[in-house]
């Protein structure tokens, strides 16, 4: 869903991989990746492109689609997948650290979120890409998850209050917002979020740009309604592996293809952004995003010492957004976790 179409693979990337295979059969494995449009949406077309780059690393895939999310968990807890493509927030059974990526507030710009994915493509951080029997295998940009309002009169935490939001019932931090700014949750997925808002169900829903036109949500919107320029959070797409089912460098073959193509990624992001209608952008105002920045950092903070986001990840995300930004006021305290 955030990468573009055939434009992953290089010249020189699509070269070496057909004149690199490796001289023994390269060993048949299924990768099961969730695309909400399936097998004809962007980000299974662009895993045709990574299969081809993945033969040059030992492996042959055999792909498939799924439109539900929680399938793709299922089949691969139960070892009909030796590989999936799903959303961040799903990945923290099988990695903590990387899961934490989507931290509401952790990195707060695009350029923030590529310096952060570059570091952990590095050989030097492949021990924090595995957790037990599981290696995440690529990370890649999903876009800035903004706040889709059918009223732009819900302007404020206190006219949010008592509203219907659209919620990602296994996310704990969306679960935390709900409950901080009084409002009622909706229990949703990534398949009814959109219908929910779209038909009035709910009032407020929160996605990345990339979903404005797949899932029409400018039916939602209509005359009345906005989206907030202010991100809540990165949406990213990462890639589970079972590790011992794989080559010993195919996990880091495969992570520094992700990052290598995180430019094209981003085009298909800033496309989409820039395809949503100029009247439906609100601003907040400087002081007001500076006290929702505060509410992000104390839900951060509560859900660190949970144990659902992971300190080191929390640590690295300050270290940035600090060396973004050293006037700001968090960056005078002690860092999160």
């Amino acid at each position: 869903m955030c990468i573009p179409l055939r434009l992953l693979l290089t010249a020189p990337t699509l070269l070496y991989s057909l004149t690199a295979f490796p001289a023994t059969p390269a060993a048949a494995r299924t990768f099961c990746v969730f695309d909400p449009l399936g097998n004809k949406g962007p980000v299974f077309d662009a895993m045709r492109d990574y299969r081809t780059a993945a033969l040059g690393w030992g492996v042959n895939f055999t792909l498939k689609a799924y439109t539900n999310e929680a399938v793709v968990l299922a089949d691969f807890n139960a070892g009909h997948c030796d590989a999936m493509g799903v959303t961040g927030t799903r990945v923290r059974p099988y990695n903590t650290f990387t899961a934490s990526i989507e931290a509401l507030g952790g990195v707060e710009n695009y350029r923030e979120l590529q310096t952060l994915i570059g570091m952990l493509s590095k050989p030097q951080a492949a021990k924090y890409m595995q957790q037990g029997e599981y290696e995440i295998a690529g990370i890649m940009p999903g876009g800035a998850v903004y706040v889709f309002v059918r009223d732009r009169r819900i302007n404020s935490v206190e006219a949010a209050a008592g509203k219907r939001i659209a919620t990602l019932d296994y996310d704990q931090a969306s679960l935390k917002v709900v409950e901080k700014v009084g409002a009622t949750m909706v229990p949703s997925t990534i398949a009814t979020f959109a219908p929910r808002f779209n038909n009035g169900d709910v009032d407020i829903a929160y996605a990345p740009a990339i979903a404005y036109q797949p899932f029409e949500m400018y039916k939602g919107l209509g005359s009345l309604g906005g989206i907030y320029h202010f991100s809540l959070a990165q949406m990213n797409f990462q890639l589970v592996t079972h590790a011992d089912r794989f080559p010993p460098d195919f996990a880091q073959s495969s992570r520094d293809y992700a990052f290598r193509h995180f430019d094209q990624a981003m085009e298909h992001i800033r496309q989409a952004e820039a395809g949503i209608p100029q009247q439906y952008w609100l601003q907040l105002p400087a002081a007001m995003e500076t006290d929702y920045k505060e509410m992000l950092r104390q839900i951060r903070i509560g859900l660190t010492a949970e144990g659902v986001y992971d300190a080191r990840m929390m640590k690295l995300m300050f270290r940035l957004r600090c060396r973004a930004e050293p006037g700001h006021y968090e960056c005078a305290e002690k860092a999160e976790g």
